[in-house]
């Protein structure tokens, strides 16, 4: 019995078991698990950007930057538990998977019982932000000049030349901005607008996205250059002045004055384009600062920008007693010749003419255009020739002048008269503008152009002797100041002659070739040329005593 019961009882407790097992199973057998139908997207980006989520309408919008390539982003999203995503067929993983966002995209989201939803993601490229003045320039005249462009400060700097009228000045320029800039509501067309600017002017750059830049353009008119010295003399010696010479700096100012004047205290009148006139450190004011110029005397000019230019003055003395050229017998002469004067009347000749070795034919003037007088208005010829009552007897007399032309002209030719020297040698280049001119000898090469009135100034027994290589032109006027003599001023001149209508001439001619005056030319002095003299309606008057 004992033996029963032991047995039987662990059968007992292996059958409850079972039993148990049993109901259990048949329970669950009757209840289905519920599965979940979320299908949220719960955050979406793309390139970080987040996107914009509307659970109501199932929408998701992204803003890019401008410019941003979207034919390839790839999304980073979360979504629902236990859901899952495509695009079409194709599968969605965050962070991986690319689309091209040209046009929207539809993203399926199925939840885990099957149920799906559908977000429209549509990406929007911002927007153009730029707005800068990327480059500026003015034109001035036919120069281009460049703006320094601060793009930090949004400012623009221009400096235009010295004397540059700013109020009409035409600006050309590029911007990142969309249409054109504006100022003061007025649009602004590279290359054509003008615009005043005399004081800063704004420039109104418009982005795309429609903000705004302001960049304030400011002309600076660049201080003076200028720093010559445009005129040069010494108080109490007017008339001599400077001549000026030189391309670029330094600059040499050479003048003469007379013999033996004191140099050891000069006072200059000078004028001058420059700011400041120093010597040394000393500032110079015209008419009132002496200095020595025993030697040369450098003025530095500065400009009103800073930059300087140095003129060296240099103070010569005119030669002691230039003595007068002995015409000899050809002084007796107004108008001497070796081969004829012609003319066209009416002339009014005050003194004798001549003409020799040729005959009394080639005087083309007639008795009544010489004014006589004692010792004047007679014609000299070889043959006494023609017979009128003007013409003389004496038949030796012009050729004995005219050979003492010739010795005449050797004389006032270098080295029997010696050459001009320092101011006084090749002056103006041959071309001479008017100016004052002391006594001395004057020595040129080749042609000289008289282009101004040149004014003679000296004493009753200063001399001036011009000697010219080439041809003399002038249609301007010899004027004598002081008590300066027609009779002591000589023009040696190897070429031709010329004196146009409007000249006014004084001293003697002794001319190598010919000598022609223009119609309405008048001369105070003497005619004398190796070759001819051809007149037109003129005044010959010799000078006086």
């Amino acid at each position: 019995m004992n033996r029963f019961v032991n047995i039987s009882n662990p059968l007992t407790w292996f059958m409850a078991l079972l039993l148990a097992f049993f109901v259990a199973g048949c329970s669950g057998s009757n209840e289905t698990a519920v599965l979940s139908s979320a299908k949220a997207i719960t955050a979406y980006s793309l390139a970080g950007n987040a996107g914009t989520i509307s659970e109501a309408n199932k929408t998701i919008a992204v803003t890019v930057p401008f410019a941003t390539n979207v034919t390839a982003l790839a999304a980073t999203f979360t979504t629902s538990a236990g859901a899952s995503v495509k695009i079409g067929a194709t599968a969605q993983v965050s962070g991986t998977t690319t689309n091209d966002f040209t046009t929207p995209k539809a993203y399926i989201v199925t939840a885990a019982d099957g149920s799906t939803a559908t977000y429209t993601v549509t990406v929007i490229v911002a927007a153009n932000s730029a707005k800068a003045i990327t480059a500026y320039s003015l034109a001035v005249g036919v120069t281009t000049v460049t703006g320094a462009i601060d793009q930090a400060a949004k400012t623009i700097a221009v400096t235009v030349p010295f004397g540059t009228n700013v109020t009409a000045l035409v600006a050309t320029f590029t911007s990142t901005g969309t249409g054109v800039p504006t100022m003061v509501g007025v649009n602004q067309v590279s290359g054509t607008t003008p615009n005043d600017f005399t004081a800063p002017k704004a420039y109104i750059v418009t982005a795309a996205d429609g903000s705004t830049a302001t960049y304030t353009v400011t002309v600076i008119v660049a201080a003076n250059t200028a720093k010559a010295i445009t005129a040069f003399s010494f108080v109490g010696f007017a008339g001599n002045a400077g001549v000026i010479t030189g391309a670029a700096s330094p600059f040499a100012i050479a003048v003469t004055l007379p013999n033996a004047t004191p140099v050891t205290a000069l006072t200059a009148n000078f004028t001058t384009t420059g700011a400041s006139v120093k010597v040394g450190t000393t500032v110079q004011v015209s008419g009132t600062t002496a200095n020595n110029f025993t030697s040369p005397v450098a003025y530095i000019v500065t400009a009103a920008d800073g930059t300087t230019a140095t003129y060296t003055v240099t103070v010569t003395l005119a030669a002691a007693g230039t003595a007068a050229i002995n015409l000899g017998t050809a002084g007796n002469f107004a108008i001497l010749t070796g081969t004829g004067i012609g003319n066209t009347p009416t002339s009014v000749i005050t003194g004798n003419i001549g003409v020799s070795p040729t005959t009394g034919a080639s005087i083309i003037v007639s008795c009544a255009e010489l004014v006589t007088g004692v010792g004047i208005g007679e014609m000299f010829t070889d043959d006494a020739t023609p017979v009128a009552a003007c013409v003389s007897a004496n038949k030796t007399a012009a050729g004995i002048a005219v050979a003492d032309m010739g010795t005449a002209y050797t004389n006032a030719s270098a080295p029997a008269t010696p050459a001009g020297v320092g101011a006084f040698l090749e002056l103006g280049a041959g071309t001479v503008t008017a100016q004052t001119l002391v006594p001395g000898v004057y020595t040129w090469a080749g042609n000289v152009l008289l282009t101004g009135d040149i004014t003679l100034n000296g004493s009753a027994t200063d001399v001036w002797i011009f000697q010219i290589g080439g041809t003399l032109g002038t249609a301007n006027n010899i004027i004598l100041a002081g008590n300066a003599k027609a009779k002591n001023v000589f023009w040696r001149v190897a070429d031709v002659v010329t004196l146009q209508g409007t000249s006014q001439f004084k001293g003697i001619i002794l001319g190598k070739t010919s000598i022609a005056m223009i119609t309405g030319a008048t001369i105070e002095g003497r005619l004398l040329a190796q070759t001819r003299v051809d007149l037109d309606a003129n005044t010959v008057t010799q000078p006086a005593p």
